[in-house]
C-alpha cells in the first residue's frame, strides 16, 4: 500500500507585527494544505517592534483557532528549516508588483538550494493589499489607530509596547 505524502506549506516571515493581511493568507493556505507552518524569523536584519519569543506568541494566538496552522520560530536559513519540517512549498505574499522582483530571485535561489521546492505565491484580499507590518508600525509608532490593520490582540500588544 503507497503512503499518501502529508502536503505541508511554510509561510515564513518577520511577522512583527503579524497584521491582517498575513492573517488573510494563512486562512486561505490552511484550506489548501494539510498543514501550514507559520515561521517567524528570527535572525533578521530590521529592526523589530517585538522580540521572536513575542512575535511567535501573538502568532499562536491569532491562529489558535486552526487545528492545521502551527506557529514555530527559526533562525537560519529558510531551505534547512522547510527541509526539517518535511515540507516542500514555501508560501509568499504579494502585495504588489513591486514585490515579485525579490520574491521571484528568492523563489529561484531557494529552488537552488532545495531542487524538490516549490514556492506558491498569494495575493491577499484586496482590501488588505495595502497593508504592510512596516506601516504598521509606523502608523502606531506616531500615534495612528491600526484596528482596521491588525487584530485585537496584536493591536493590544502594539499599544502596550509602546507604552513602554
Amino acid at each position: 500500500m503507497t503512503q499518501i505524502k502529508k502536503r505541508i506549506a511554510v509561510y515564513p516571515g518577520t511577522f512583527d507585527p503579524i497584521t491582517l493581511g498575513h492573517e488573510d493568507l494563512v486562512r486561505r493556505a490552511a484550506y489548501l494544505f494539510d498543514e501550514v507552518i507559520v515561521a517567524v524569523a528570527g535572525s533578521t536584519n530590521k529592526a523589530t517592534l517585538f522580540s521572536l519569543d513575542e512575535r511567535v506568541r501573538l502568532a499562536q494566538e491569532v491562529f489558535s483557532m486552526y487545528a492545521n496552522v502551527r506557529v514555530i520560530g527559526f533562525s537560519g536559513l529558510l531551505m534547512q528549516f522547510v527541509q526539517a519540517q518535511n515540507a516542500h512549498m514555501v508560501i509568499r505574499g504579494l502585495r504588489a508588483t513591486s514585490d515579485f522582483e525579490y520574491e521571484f530571485q528568492l523563489a529561484g535561489m531557494n529552488r537552488k538550494l532545495y531542487p524538490e521546492f516549490e514556492t506558491l505565491f498569494l495575493t491577499p484580499s484586496e482590501q488588505f493589499m495595502f497593508i504592510s507590518s512596516s506601516l504598521v508600525r509606523e502608523v502606531a509608532t506616531l500615534g495612528g489607530d491600526v484596528q482596521a490593520f491588525v487584530s485585537p490582540t496584536v493591536k493590544d500588544a502594539i499599544l502596550q509596547k509602546l507604552e513602554k
